[in-house]
This record gives structure tokens, sequence and C-alpha cells, in this order.
């Protein structure tokens, strides 16, 4: 018997994957130099710079881990994230993308954040580098993982939705289709970022970012306009207070909790995350000509602000759809974007798989980045600037794709054996580079002042408090390691700068042509 469910998926996740691996290969043979592969040579156009930007931002967890928060607990914390990582996204563009973009240029053309930071400071030792680059294996390892996950749970919710005959692959059970998931999600991100480069990463970023739009729009309000057509019952059914910023549901207890200033502050700490991500920050030193940064932005905050409220909305409408939380498998919420979209197009396969898509367009955008920037890691920061300094630029290549190999492959490792859910995961991944690298380029983007000594002791403290505290402290005190690992940072770099020597002439003077560059426009 023919499985026209199946086939329908099938047909869209082969056109899309399809899609995606030719553009990788497309843009193999324009990839020359390291520069070419890390940074696409600086020719970013305001709108794929936006979308890709936004897109690698938003990962798998804007379609699993937001609505799934917004499920579980109501508006508030999902909420008051929200409104952080809009904040976030705006005074990124507003305050960070044209200096970052002068800067780095400026800075001995910098391709990768260690290597700005270090040519910013004129850091001989090569410590910046070599301990930065860690920092970022080290989370985008975690980070990556957490897209390989939401792949899992893509495909394993599917087999349940659909009921699909597997029996081609033996009737694999649903922790095995998860493997799976897994499996294929990491070959085809690996796939064409290995081949394509930055490039390829930043046109299928804004194709993702497109398909993300549209499935976070259609799904929940073809979900509500069929909810009001039995007269609002569902909806009336709500407790208002799912609906407050203030009140937040307990899901053990079956009560709503007035939200603890530890729950706001929280979430409107993502919005400092933004200065430090190295897959979001490249973006900027990409785009072509630093003018075009304030069209990108405008664009940039459409996209968010309304993904952004629509992964809400899908929550809240899921709380309607599902209200029993057993008919979502395994009670797991993020997957509750998967099976409205499941509700809504179950007898449209191949317009399901399309809406499916989606999530797998914001997984992949978001691994893609992480692989690249670590392979930019190890080849610029560890190999160029520590190992070899002389190295060629075929080299550097080789390098850059045996490192997306290497990471990809711990990663899978990690994903396969972990069991957190993806907003956890890319939480820790999110607040580790915020107190890692965004007090330091922040700070550095502004204080001439400032030296290799202070960046580097930015650096080691955010680092470690914010691994150390989101480890063992986070789930006590209910306090997102963001906020201690940023104060922290700041005050490392105050102190440390303040009590060393000041920069020397050639730093002081880069910084005040790159000072006179900016001007007083807007940025």
């Amino acid at each position: 018997m023919v499985d026209w469910n199946l086939i329908g998926i099938l047909a869209a996740f082969v056109i899309y994957f399809g899609v995606m691996i030719y553009i990788g290969f497309f843009f193999m043979k324009k990839n020359k130099t390291a520069s070419d592969y890390i940074l696409g040579g600086r020719k970013l156009p305001p709108l794929v710079s936006a979308m890709s930007a936004e897109a690698s931002d938003m990962s798998g967890w804007l379609l699993l881990g937001l609505p799934g928060m917004a499920y579980a607990f109501g508006l508030s914390s999902a909420g008051w994230t929200a409104i952080g990582l809009a904040i976030g996204t705006y005074l990124n563009w507003r305050f960070v993308a044209k200096r970052l973009r002068v800067y780095t240029h400026r800075a001995d053309n910098s391709l990768t954040l260690p290597e700005f930071i270090t040519n910013r400071f004129n850091e001989k030792r090569g410590l910046i580098s070599a301990i930065g680059s860690i920092f970022i294996l080290v989370f985008f390892v975690i980070y990556t993982s957490a897209q390989f996950v939401a792949g899992g749970k893509l495909f394993s919710s599917l087999v349940t939705i659909y009921n699909l005959d597997l029996s081609f692959l033996g009737n694999p059970d649903l922790g095995m289709v998860y493997v799976i998931g897994i499996l294929v999600c990491a070959l085809i991100v690996v796939s064409y970022t290995f081949t394509g480069g930055f490039k390829a990463v930043c046109l299928t970023d804004t194709i993702m970012g497109f398909l993300m739009l549209a499935a976070l729009i259609v799904v929940p309000v073809l979900a509500l306009v069929l909810l009001l057509s039995d007269g609002g019952a569902g909806l009336a059914s709500l407790d208002p207070r799912t609906f407050s910023l203030f009140w937040e549901y307990d899901p053990t207890n079956g009560v709503f909790e007035f939200v603890s200033v530890f729950t706001i502050v929280s979430g409107l700490a993502w919005a400092y995350g933004y200065f430090g991500q190295p897959h979001i920050l490249p973006r900027f030193m990409a785009i072509e000509k630093p003018e075009d940064i304030p069209k990108a932005r405008r664009i940039a905050m459409v996209w968010v602000l309304i993904t952004l409220t629509a992964a809400i909305f899908v929550g809240l409408v899921g709380q309607i759809m599902f209200p029993d939380p057993s008919a979502i498998a395994g009670f797991d919420s993020e997957k509750v974007f998967i099976f409205m979209a499941g509700d809504m197009f179950g007898s449209l396969p191949f317009i399901a798989g399309i809406i499916y898509c989606g999530v797998l367009g914001a997984i992949m955008s978001t691994a893609s980045s992480q692989l690249l920037v670590a392979a930019s890691a190890i080849s610029q920061d560890i190999y160029k600037n520590i190992v070899n300094k002389k190295a060629s630029d075929k080299s550097l290549l080789l390098v850059s794709k045996a490192t997306v190999l290497l990471v990809s492959l711990i990663a899978l490792v990690i994903a396969l054996m972990g069991n957190a859910t993806v907003f956890n995961i890319v939480s820790n991944a999110w607040a580790g580079f915020g107190c890692t690298f965004g007090s330091v380029i922040l700070v550095g983007l502004f204080w001439r002042r400032m030296n290799w000594q202070g960046a580097l002791a930015g650096i080691l403290t955010g680092g470690v408090v914010s691994f150390t505290w989101g480890t063992f402290l986070t789930s006590v005190t209910g306090l997102y390691e963001m906020v201690p690992g940023v104060i922290a940072s700041l005050l490392a770099i105050v102190i440390v700068t303040k009590l060393t020597r000041e920069p020397e002439k050639a730093v002081l003077d880069t910084f005040d042509a790159y000072v006179k560059e900016i001007g007083d426009e807007r940025t």
C-alpha cells in the first residue's frame, strides 16, 4: 500500500535538501581564498546580510523552544525573553554593526572575532586568539548539538502525527527515528557548509528566513481561525493570566504564580547576548557597504518582530488546540508547532512538508553558521595566528573544512547522548558567548583607553563565570547566567585596564582613524 503522506512530505524535503546542496556546490568553485570561505569577501547586500543574521540568530529554538515555553508556562517567560531579543537585535544593528564593519577592516582586515580583538589591541602573544577560540569551540559544539536535537524531534514527531509507513527502514521505533533525524540534518548541513562556505550559508539563510516567516504566520493564523469558528469557546476557556507578562503557570502544581524579578531580568538579559555572538556579528563584518546598514537594520527588525510575536502566538494557540499536554508526543511542549502544522495540513502532506521545511530552515541556518565560525576559529585564530603564520590559502581552506567535519561529529555525539530541551541548550550557549565576547566587543568599540590585558580578563572572567553559574547556580537561584557573567566581565575589563598601562600609540591611532571614519552620521 502506498503511503501518500510519506511520499508528500519526502517530496518537499527532497526538493528543499536538493536546493541547499546545489547552492553549496555552486559556490564551491568561487571560494579561492580563506577570506572567501569565511567572510565571503565582504560582498553581502543588505537584504542577504539582514536575513542571514536573523535566520542564523533564531535557529530551531524559534519554532520549537519559544513556542514550547509559551505553551507550557503562558506569555510571561516567553514574552520577556522575546522583548529582550527584540531590544538586543535593534541595539546590535544600531550601535555595533557599522562600527564593527569599519573597525574590522581597519584592524588588518580581521575575519573573525578573536582575530579582531587581537588586532584591535595589538596583542602579540596569541593569548586572545587561543583562549577565544577555545570558548568558541566549547559553546558552539553545545549550540550546534541543539540544532541536531531539534531535527531529531521534527522527524520523530512526523512519524507519530502521520503514522508513516517506515517498513522500508525495518520499522524503526521512535527512538531510532529520532537518531535518523539527527543524522539527516547533520549530513545536509555539513554538505553545503563544507562545500560552499560563507556565501552558500548566507544565501541559504535568506531562503530559510523567508520559509520560517511564512510558516510562523500561516500555521497559527489558520489554527486560530478554525478555533474561532466554534464561537471562541476554546479561547474563553483559558485563564486570562495566560496572556499576562506578570503571571506564570506552574505545570507541576497546576497554579499561576506572580513572576519574580529574576524572571523579568533574566528574560531581558538575552538582549546583551547579541553583542558577542560569533555567528551573527560576521554578517555585519561582511556587508558590502557600511552605509547599507540602516536599510539592513530595518529589514532585520521587521522580520524579528513578526517572527517572535508569531512564535509566542503558536504556543498560546496551542494551549487551546491541545489542552491536554499528552496530545503532544511524550508530553514535549517543544513539539507544539509541529503537531499544530500536522492538524492544519494533515490532508495535504506536500504542503505540510513545505511548512516543516521552515523548521528545518531554522535548524540548518544556525547550525551552518556555527560550523563556519568554528572552522574560522581553528584555521585563522589558532592555525594561522599561532601554529603556522605563513600558512597558504589552500592549507587554511583544508583546515577550515576539516574543522567543520570535526565539530559536526562532536555535536552529533552530544545530541545523541543528551536529553536537555532545545531552549535550555541554546540559552546556555547564548549566555556563554554574550559573557565571553559581548563586553569585550562593546567596550572595545567605544573605549579608547581599553587595552589587551583588559580584553583578555573580560574574555576569561565572562566565559568562566557564565559556564560555572549556568552549570551549578541557574537552577538554584532562578537567575540567568548572563547577568552575573556580564557584570563580572565588565568589572574585569575596567579594573584590569585601569591597573595596567595604556595601549601603545599605534593602537590609539587606529582607534582615532576608525572613529573619524564613523563620523557623526547614523549607524
